[in-house]
């Protein structure tokens, strides 16, 4: 098994009978690193808040058969080409570990998960979604990984499938979120599309020891890691009391993502709780990528700059007067449009420092016409650059 000692060290931890992500920090904190936590007495853990003398026993009692457990796991980690990547872990997406209840360890099969380089967004819905919701999650999952977004979803049937498909067909990226351990598959269907998204680059992950089977109890535990995992949740067909909406409510209560809806039909029963979303105001509706595009914007930017986790302060106290902003002495930050560009799109911004026509931005590019007329188009979609009669110029020049 790839992984560091410090990794072992959390993942011992994690093999605790009680011990969740939240207990488990509050152990760190209180004894300094979790090896000092295997050494704590009875006595010691019942000093922590919320563990009473009963719960201090077991989780003792537990302590001291975690070694065995932890053996068995690394070998079967080992036989799995499984990754433990751990929260202090510098490969430990950045984003997740902003959660107060981000997993201490995650398994991780494939590449690193989105890394503080990428700009990740979940795509969920109905697992008994219909053509259209296929067909939406296809289109949205598309176009955002062309763009350079990763694709967030749960690898179930219907629309986190369709999402994880459509991403790799495009050769974008994509990360499964497991409800089970990755000794198993579910669905068992989507044995190969997981080998696929895998070997392009892409990862399937979970919170669970290897073994742990499918359960009503393991999934929405699954829903906020991907909700808390990336900028927004794009929810697709969702029908009432979906896991669906389970996600776009942790989302919006316990993270502060970005959450947006695509509108399905009124009369359907798969869209009534994506549109209910829509309704109350808890969702921003989308009908294009490049809705989801420029919704995504402000938080990208934080993330880019290693400010998202400052993006919701608290309110000031009553009386308090807030800071001055300091004087903007930087260039304005980049779209999360521009962040995501290819080098050729790069290259066709840099040439609109003035506007230029097509054959102007051919002179100083270098790029065949064809090329130049196929990535402003795409540049112009996603709202990047505008045109005016037969030039183009830069959004914000």
């Amino acid at each position: 098994m790839q992984g560091t000692s410090s990794a072992l060290s959390f993942l011992r931890l994690t093999l605790i009978e009680g011990v969740g992500p939240v207990l488990g920090r509050r152990l760190i904190d209180a004894f300094g690193s979790p090896d000092h936590v295997f050494t704590a007495s009875p006595a010691d853990l019942e000093r922590i808040d919320r563990i009473g003398p009963a719960k201090a026993r077991r989780i003792h009692a537990s302590l001291l058969n975690s070694a065995e457990a932890l053996e068995k796991e690394v070998q079967l980690a080992e036989r799995l080409g499984v990754r433990i990547i751990a929260l202090n872990d510098p490969d430990y997406p950045p984003l997740l570990a902003q959660a107060p209840d981000a997993p201490l360890v995650l398994y991780v099969r494939g590449s690193t998960p989105c890394p503080a380089e990428t700009y990740p967004v979940a795509i969920v819905g109905s697992r008994h979604c219909t053509a259209y919701g296929v067909e939406q999650a296809e289109r949205f999952s598309a176009a955002l990984a062309q763009q350079g977004l990763v694709i967030v979803s749960g690898g179930a049937r219907g629309v986190d499938s369709a999402a994880h498909r459509a991403a790799i067909r495009v050769q974008g990226k994509t990360v499964v979120i497991m409800g089970c351990g990755l000794a198993n598959c579910y669905p068992p269907e989507n044995n190969e599309l997981f080998a696929d998204i895998t070997a392009r680059g892409g990862s399937v992950i979970s919170e669970l020891p290897l073994a742990t089977t499918p359960s009503t109890d393991t999934f929405p535990a699954r829903n906020r890691i991907i909700a808390a995992m990336s900028l927004g949740v794009i929810v697709i067909e969702a029908p009432k009391g979906s896991g669906a909406l389970i996600t776009a409510r942790v989302a919006i209560d316990d993270y502060n993502r970005e959450v947006m809806a695509v509108p399905g039909r009124i009369d359907s029963r798969a869209s009534e709780g994506s549109n209910e979303l829509i309704r109350s105001g808890s969702a921003a509706m989308v009908t294009t990528p490049a809705d989801a595009i420029e919704i995504l914007e402000s938080a990208a930017r934080h993330h880019h700059d290693g400010t998202h986790a400052d993006r919701y302060r608290p309110p000031l106290p009553p009386g308090a007067v807030a800071e001055p902003a300091p004087r903007e002495t930087n260039p304005p930050p980049k779209a999360l449009a521009e962040l995501t560009a290819t080098d050729t799109q790069r290259a066709i911004l840099a040439a609109l420092r003035e506007p230029a026509s097509i054959n102007e931005i051919c002179r100083t590019t270098g790029l065949e016409p064809a090329i130049v007329q196929a990535e402003t188009t795409v540049l112009e979609i996603r709202r990047v650059i505008l045109r005016e009669g037969s030039k183009f110029r830069t959004r914000n020049s």
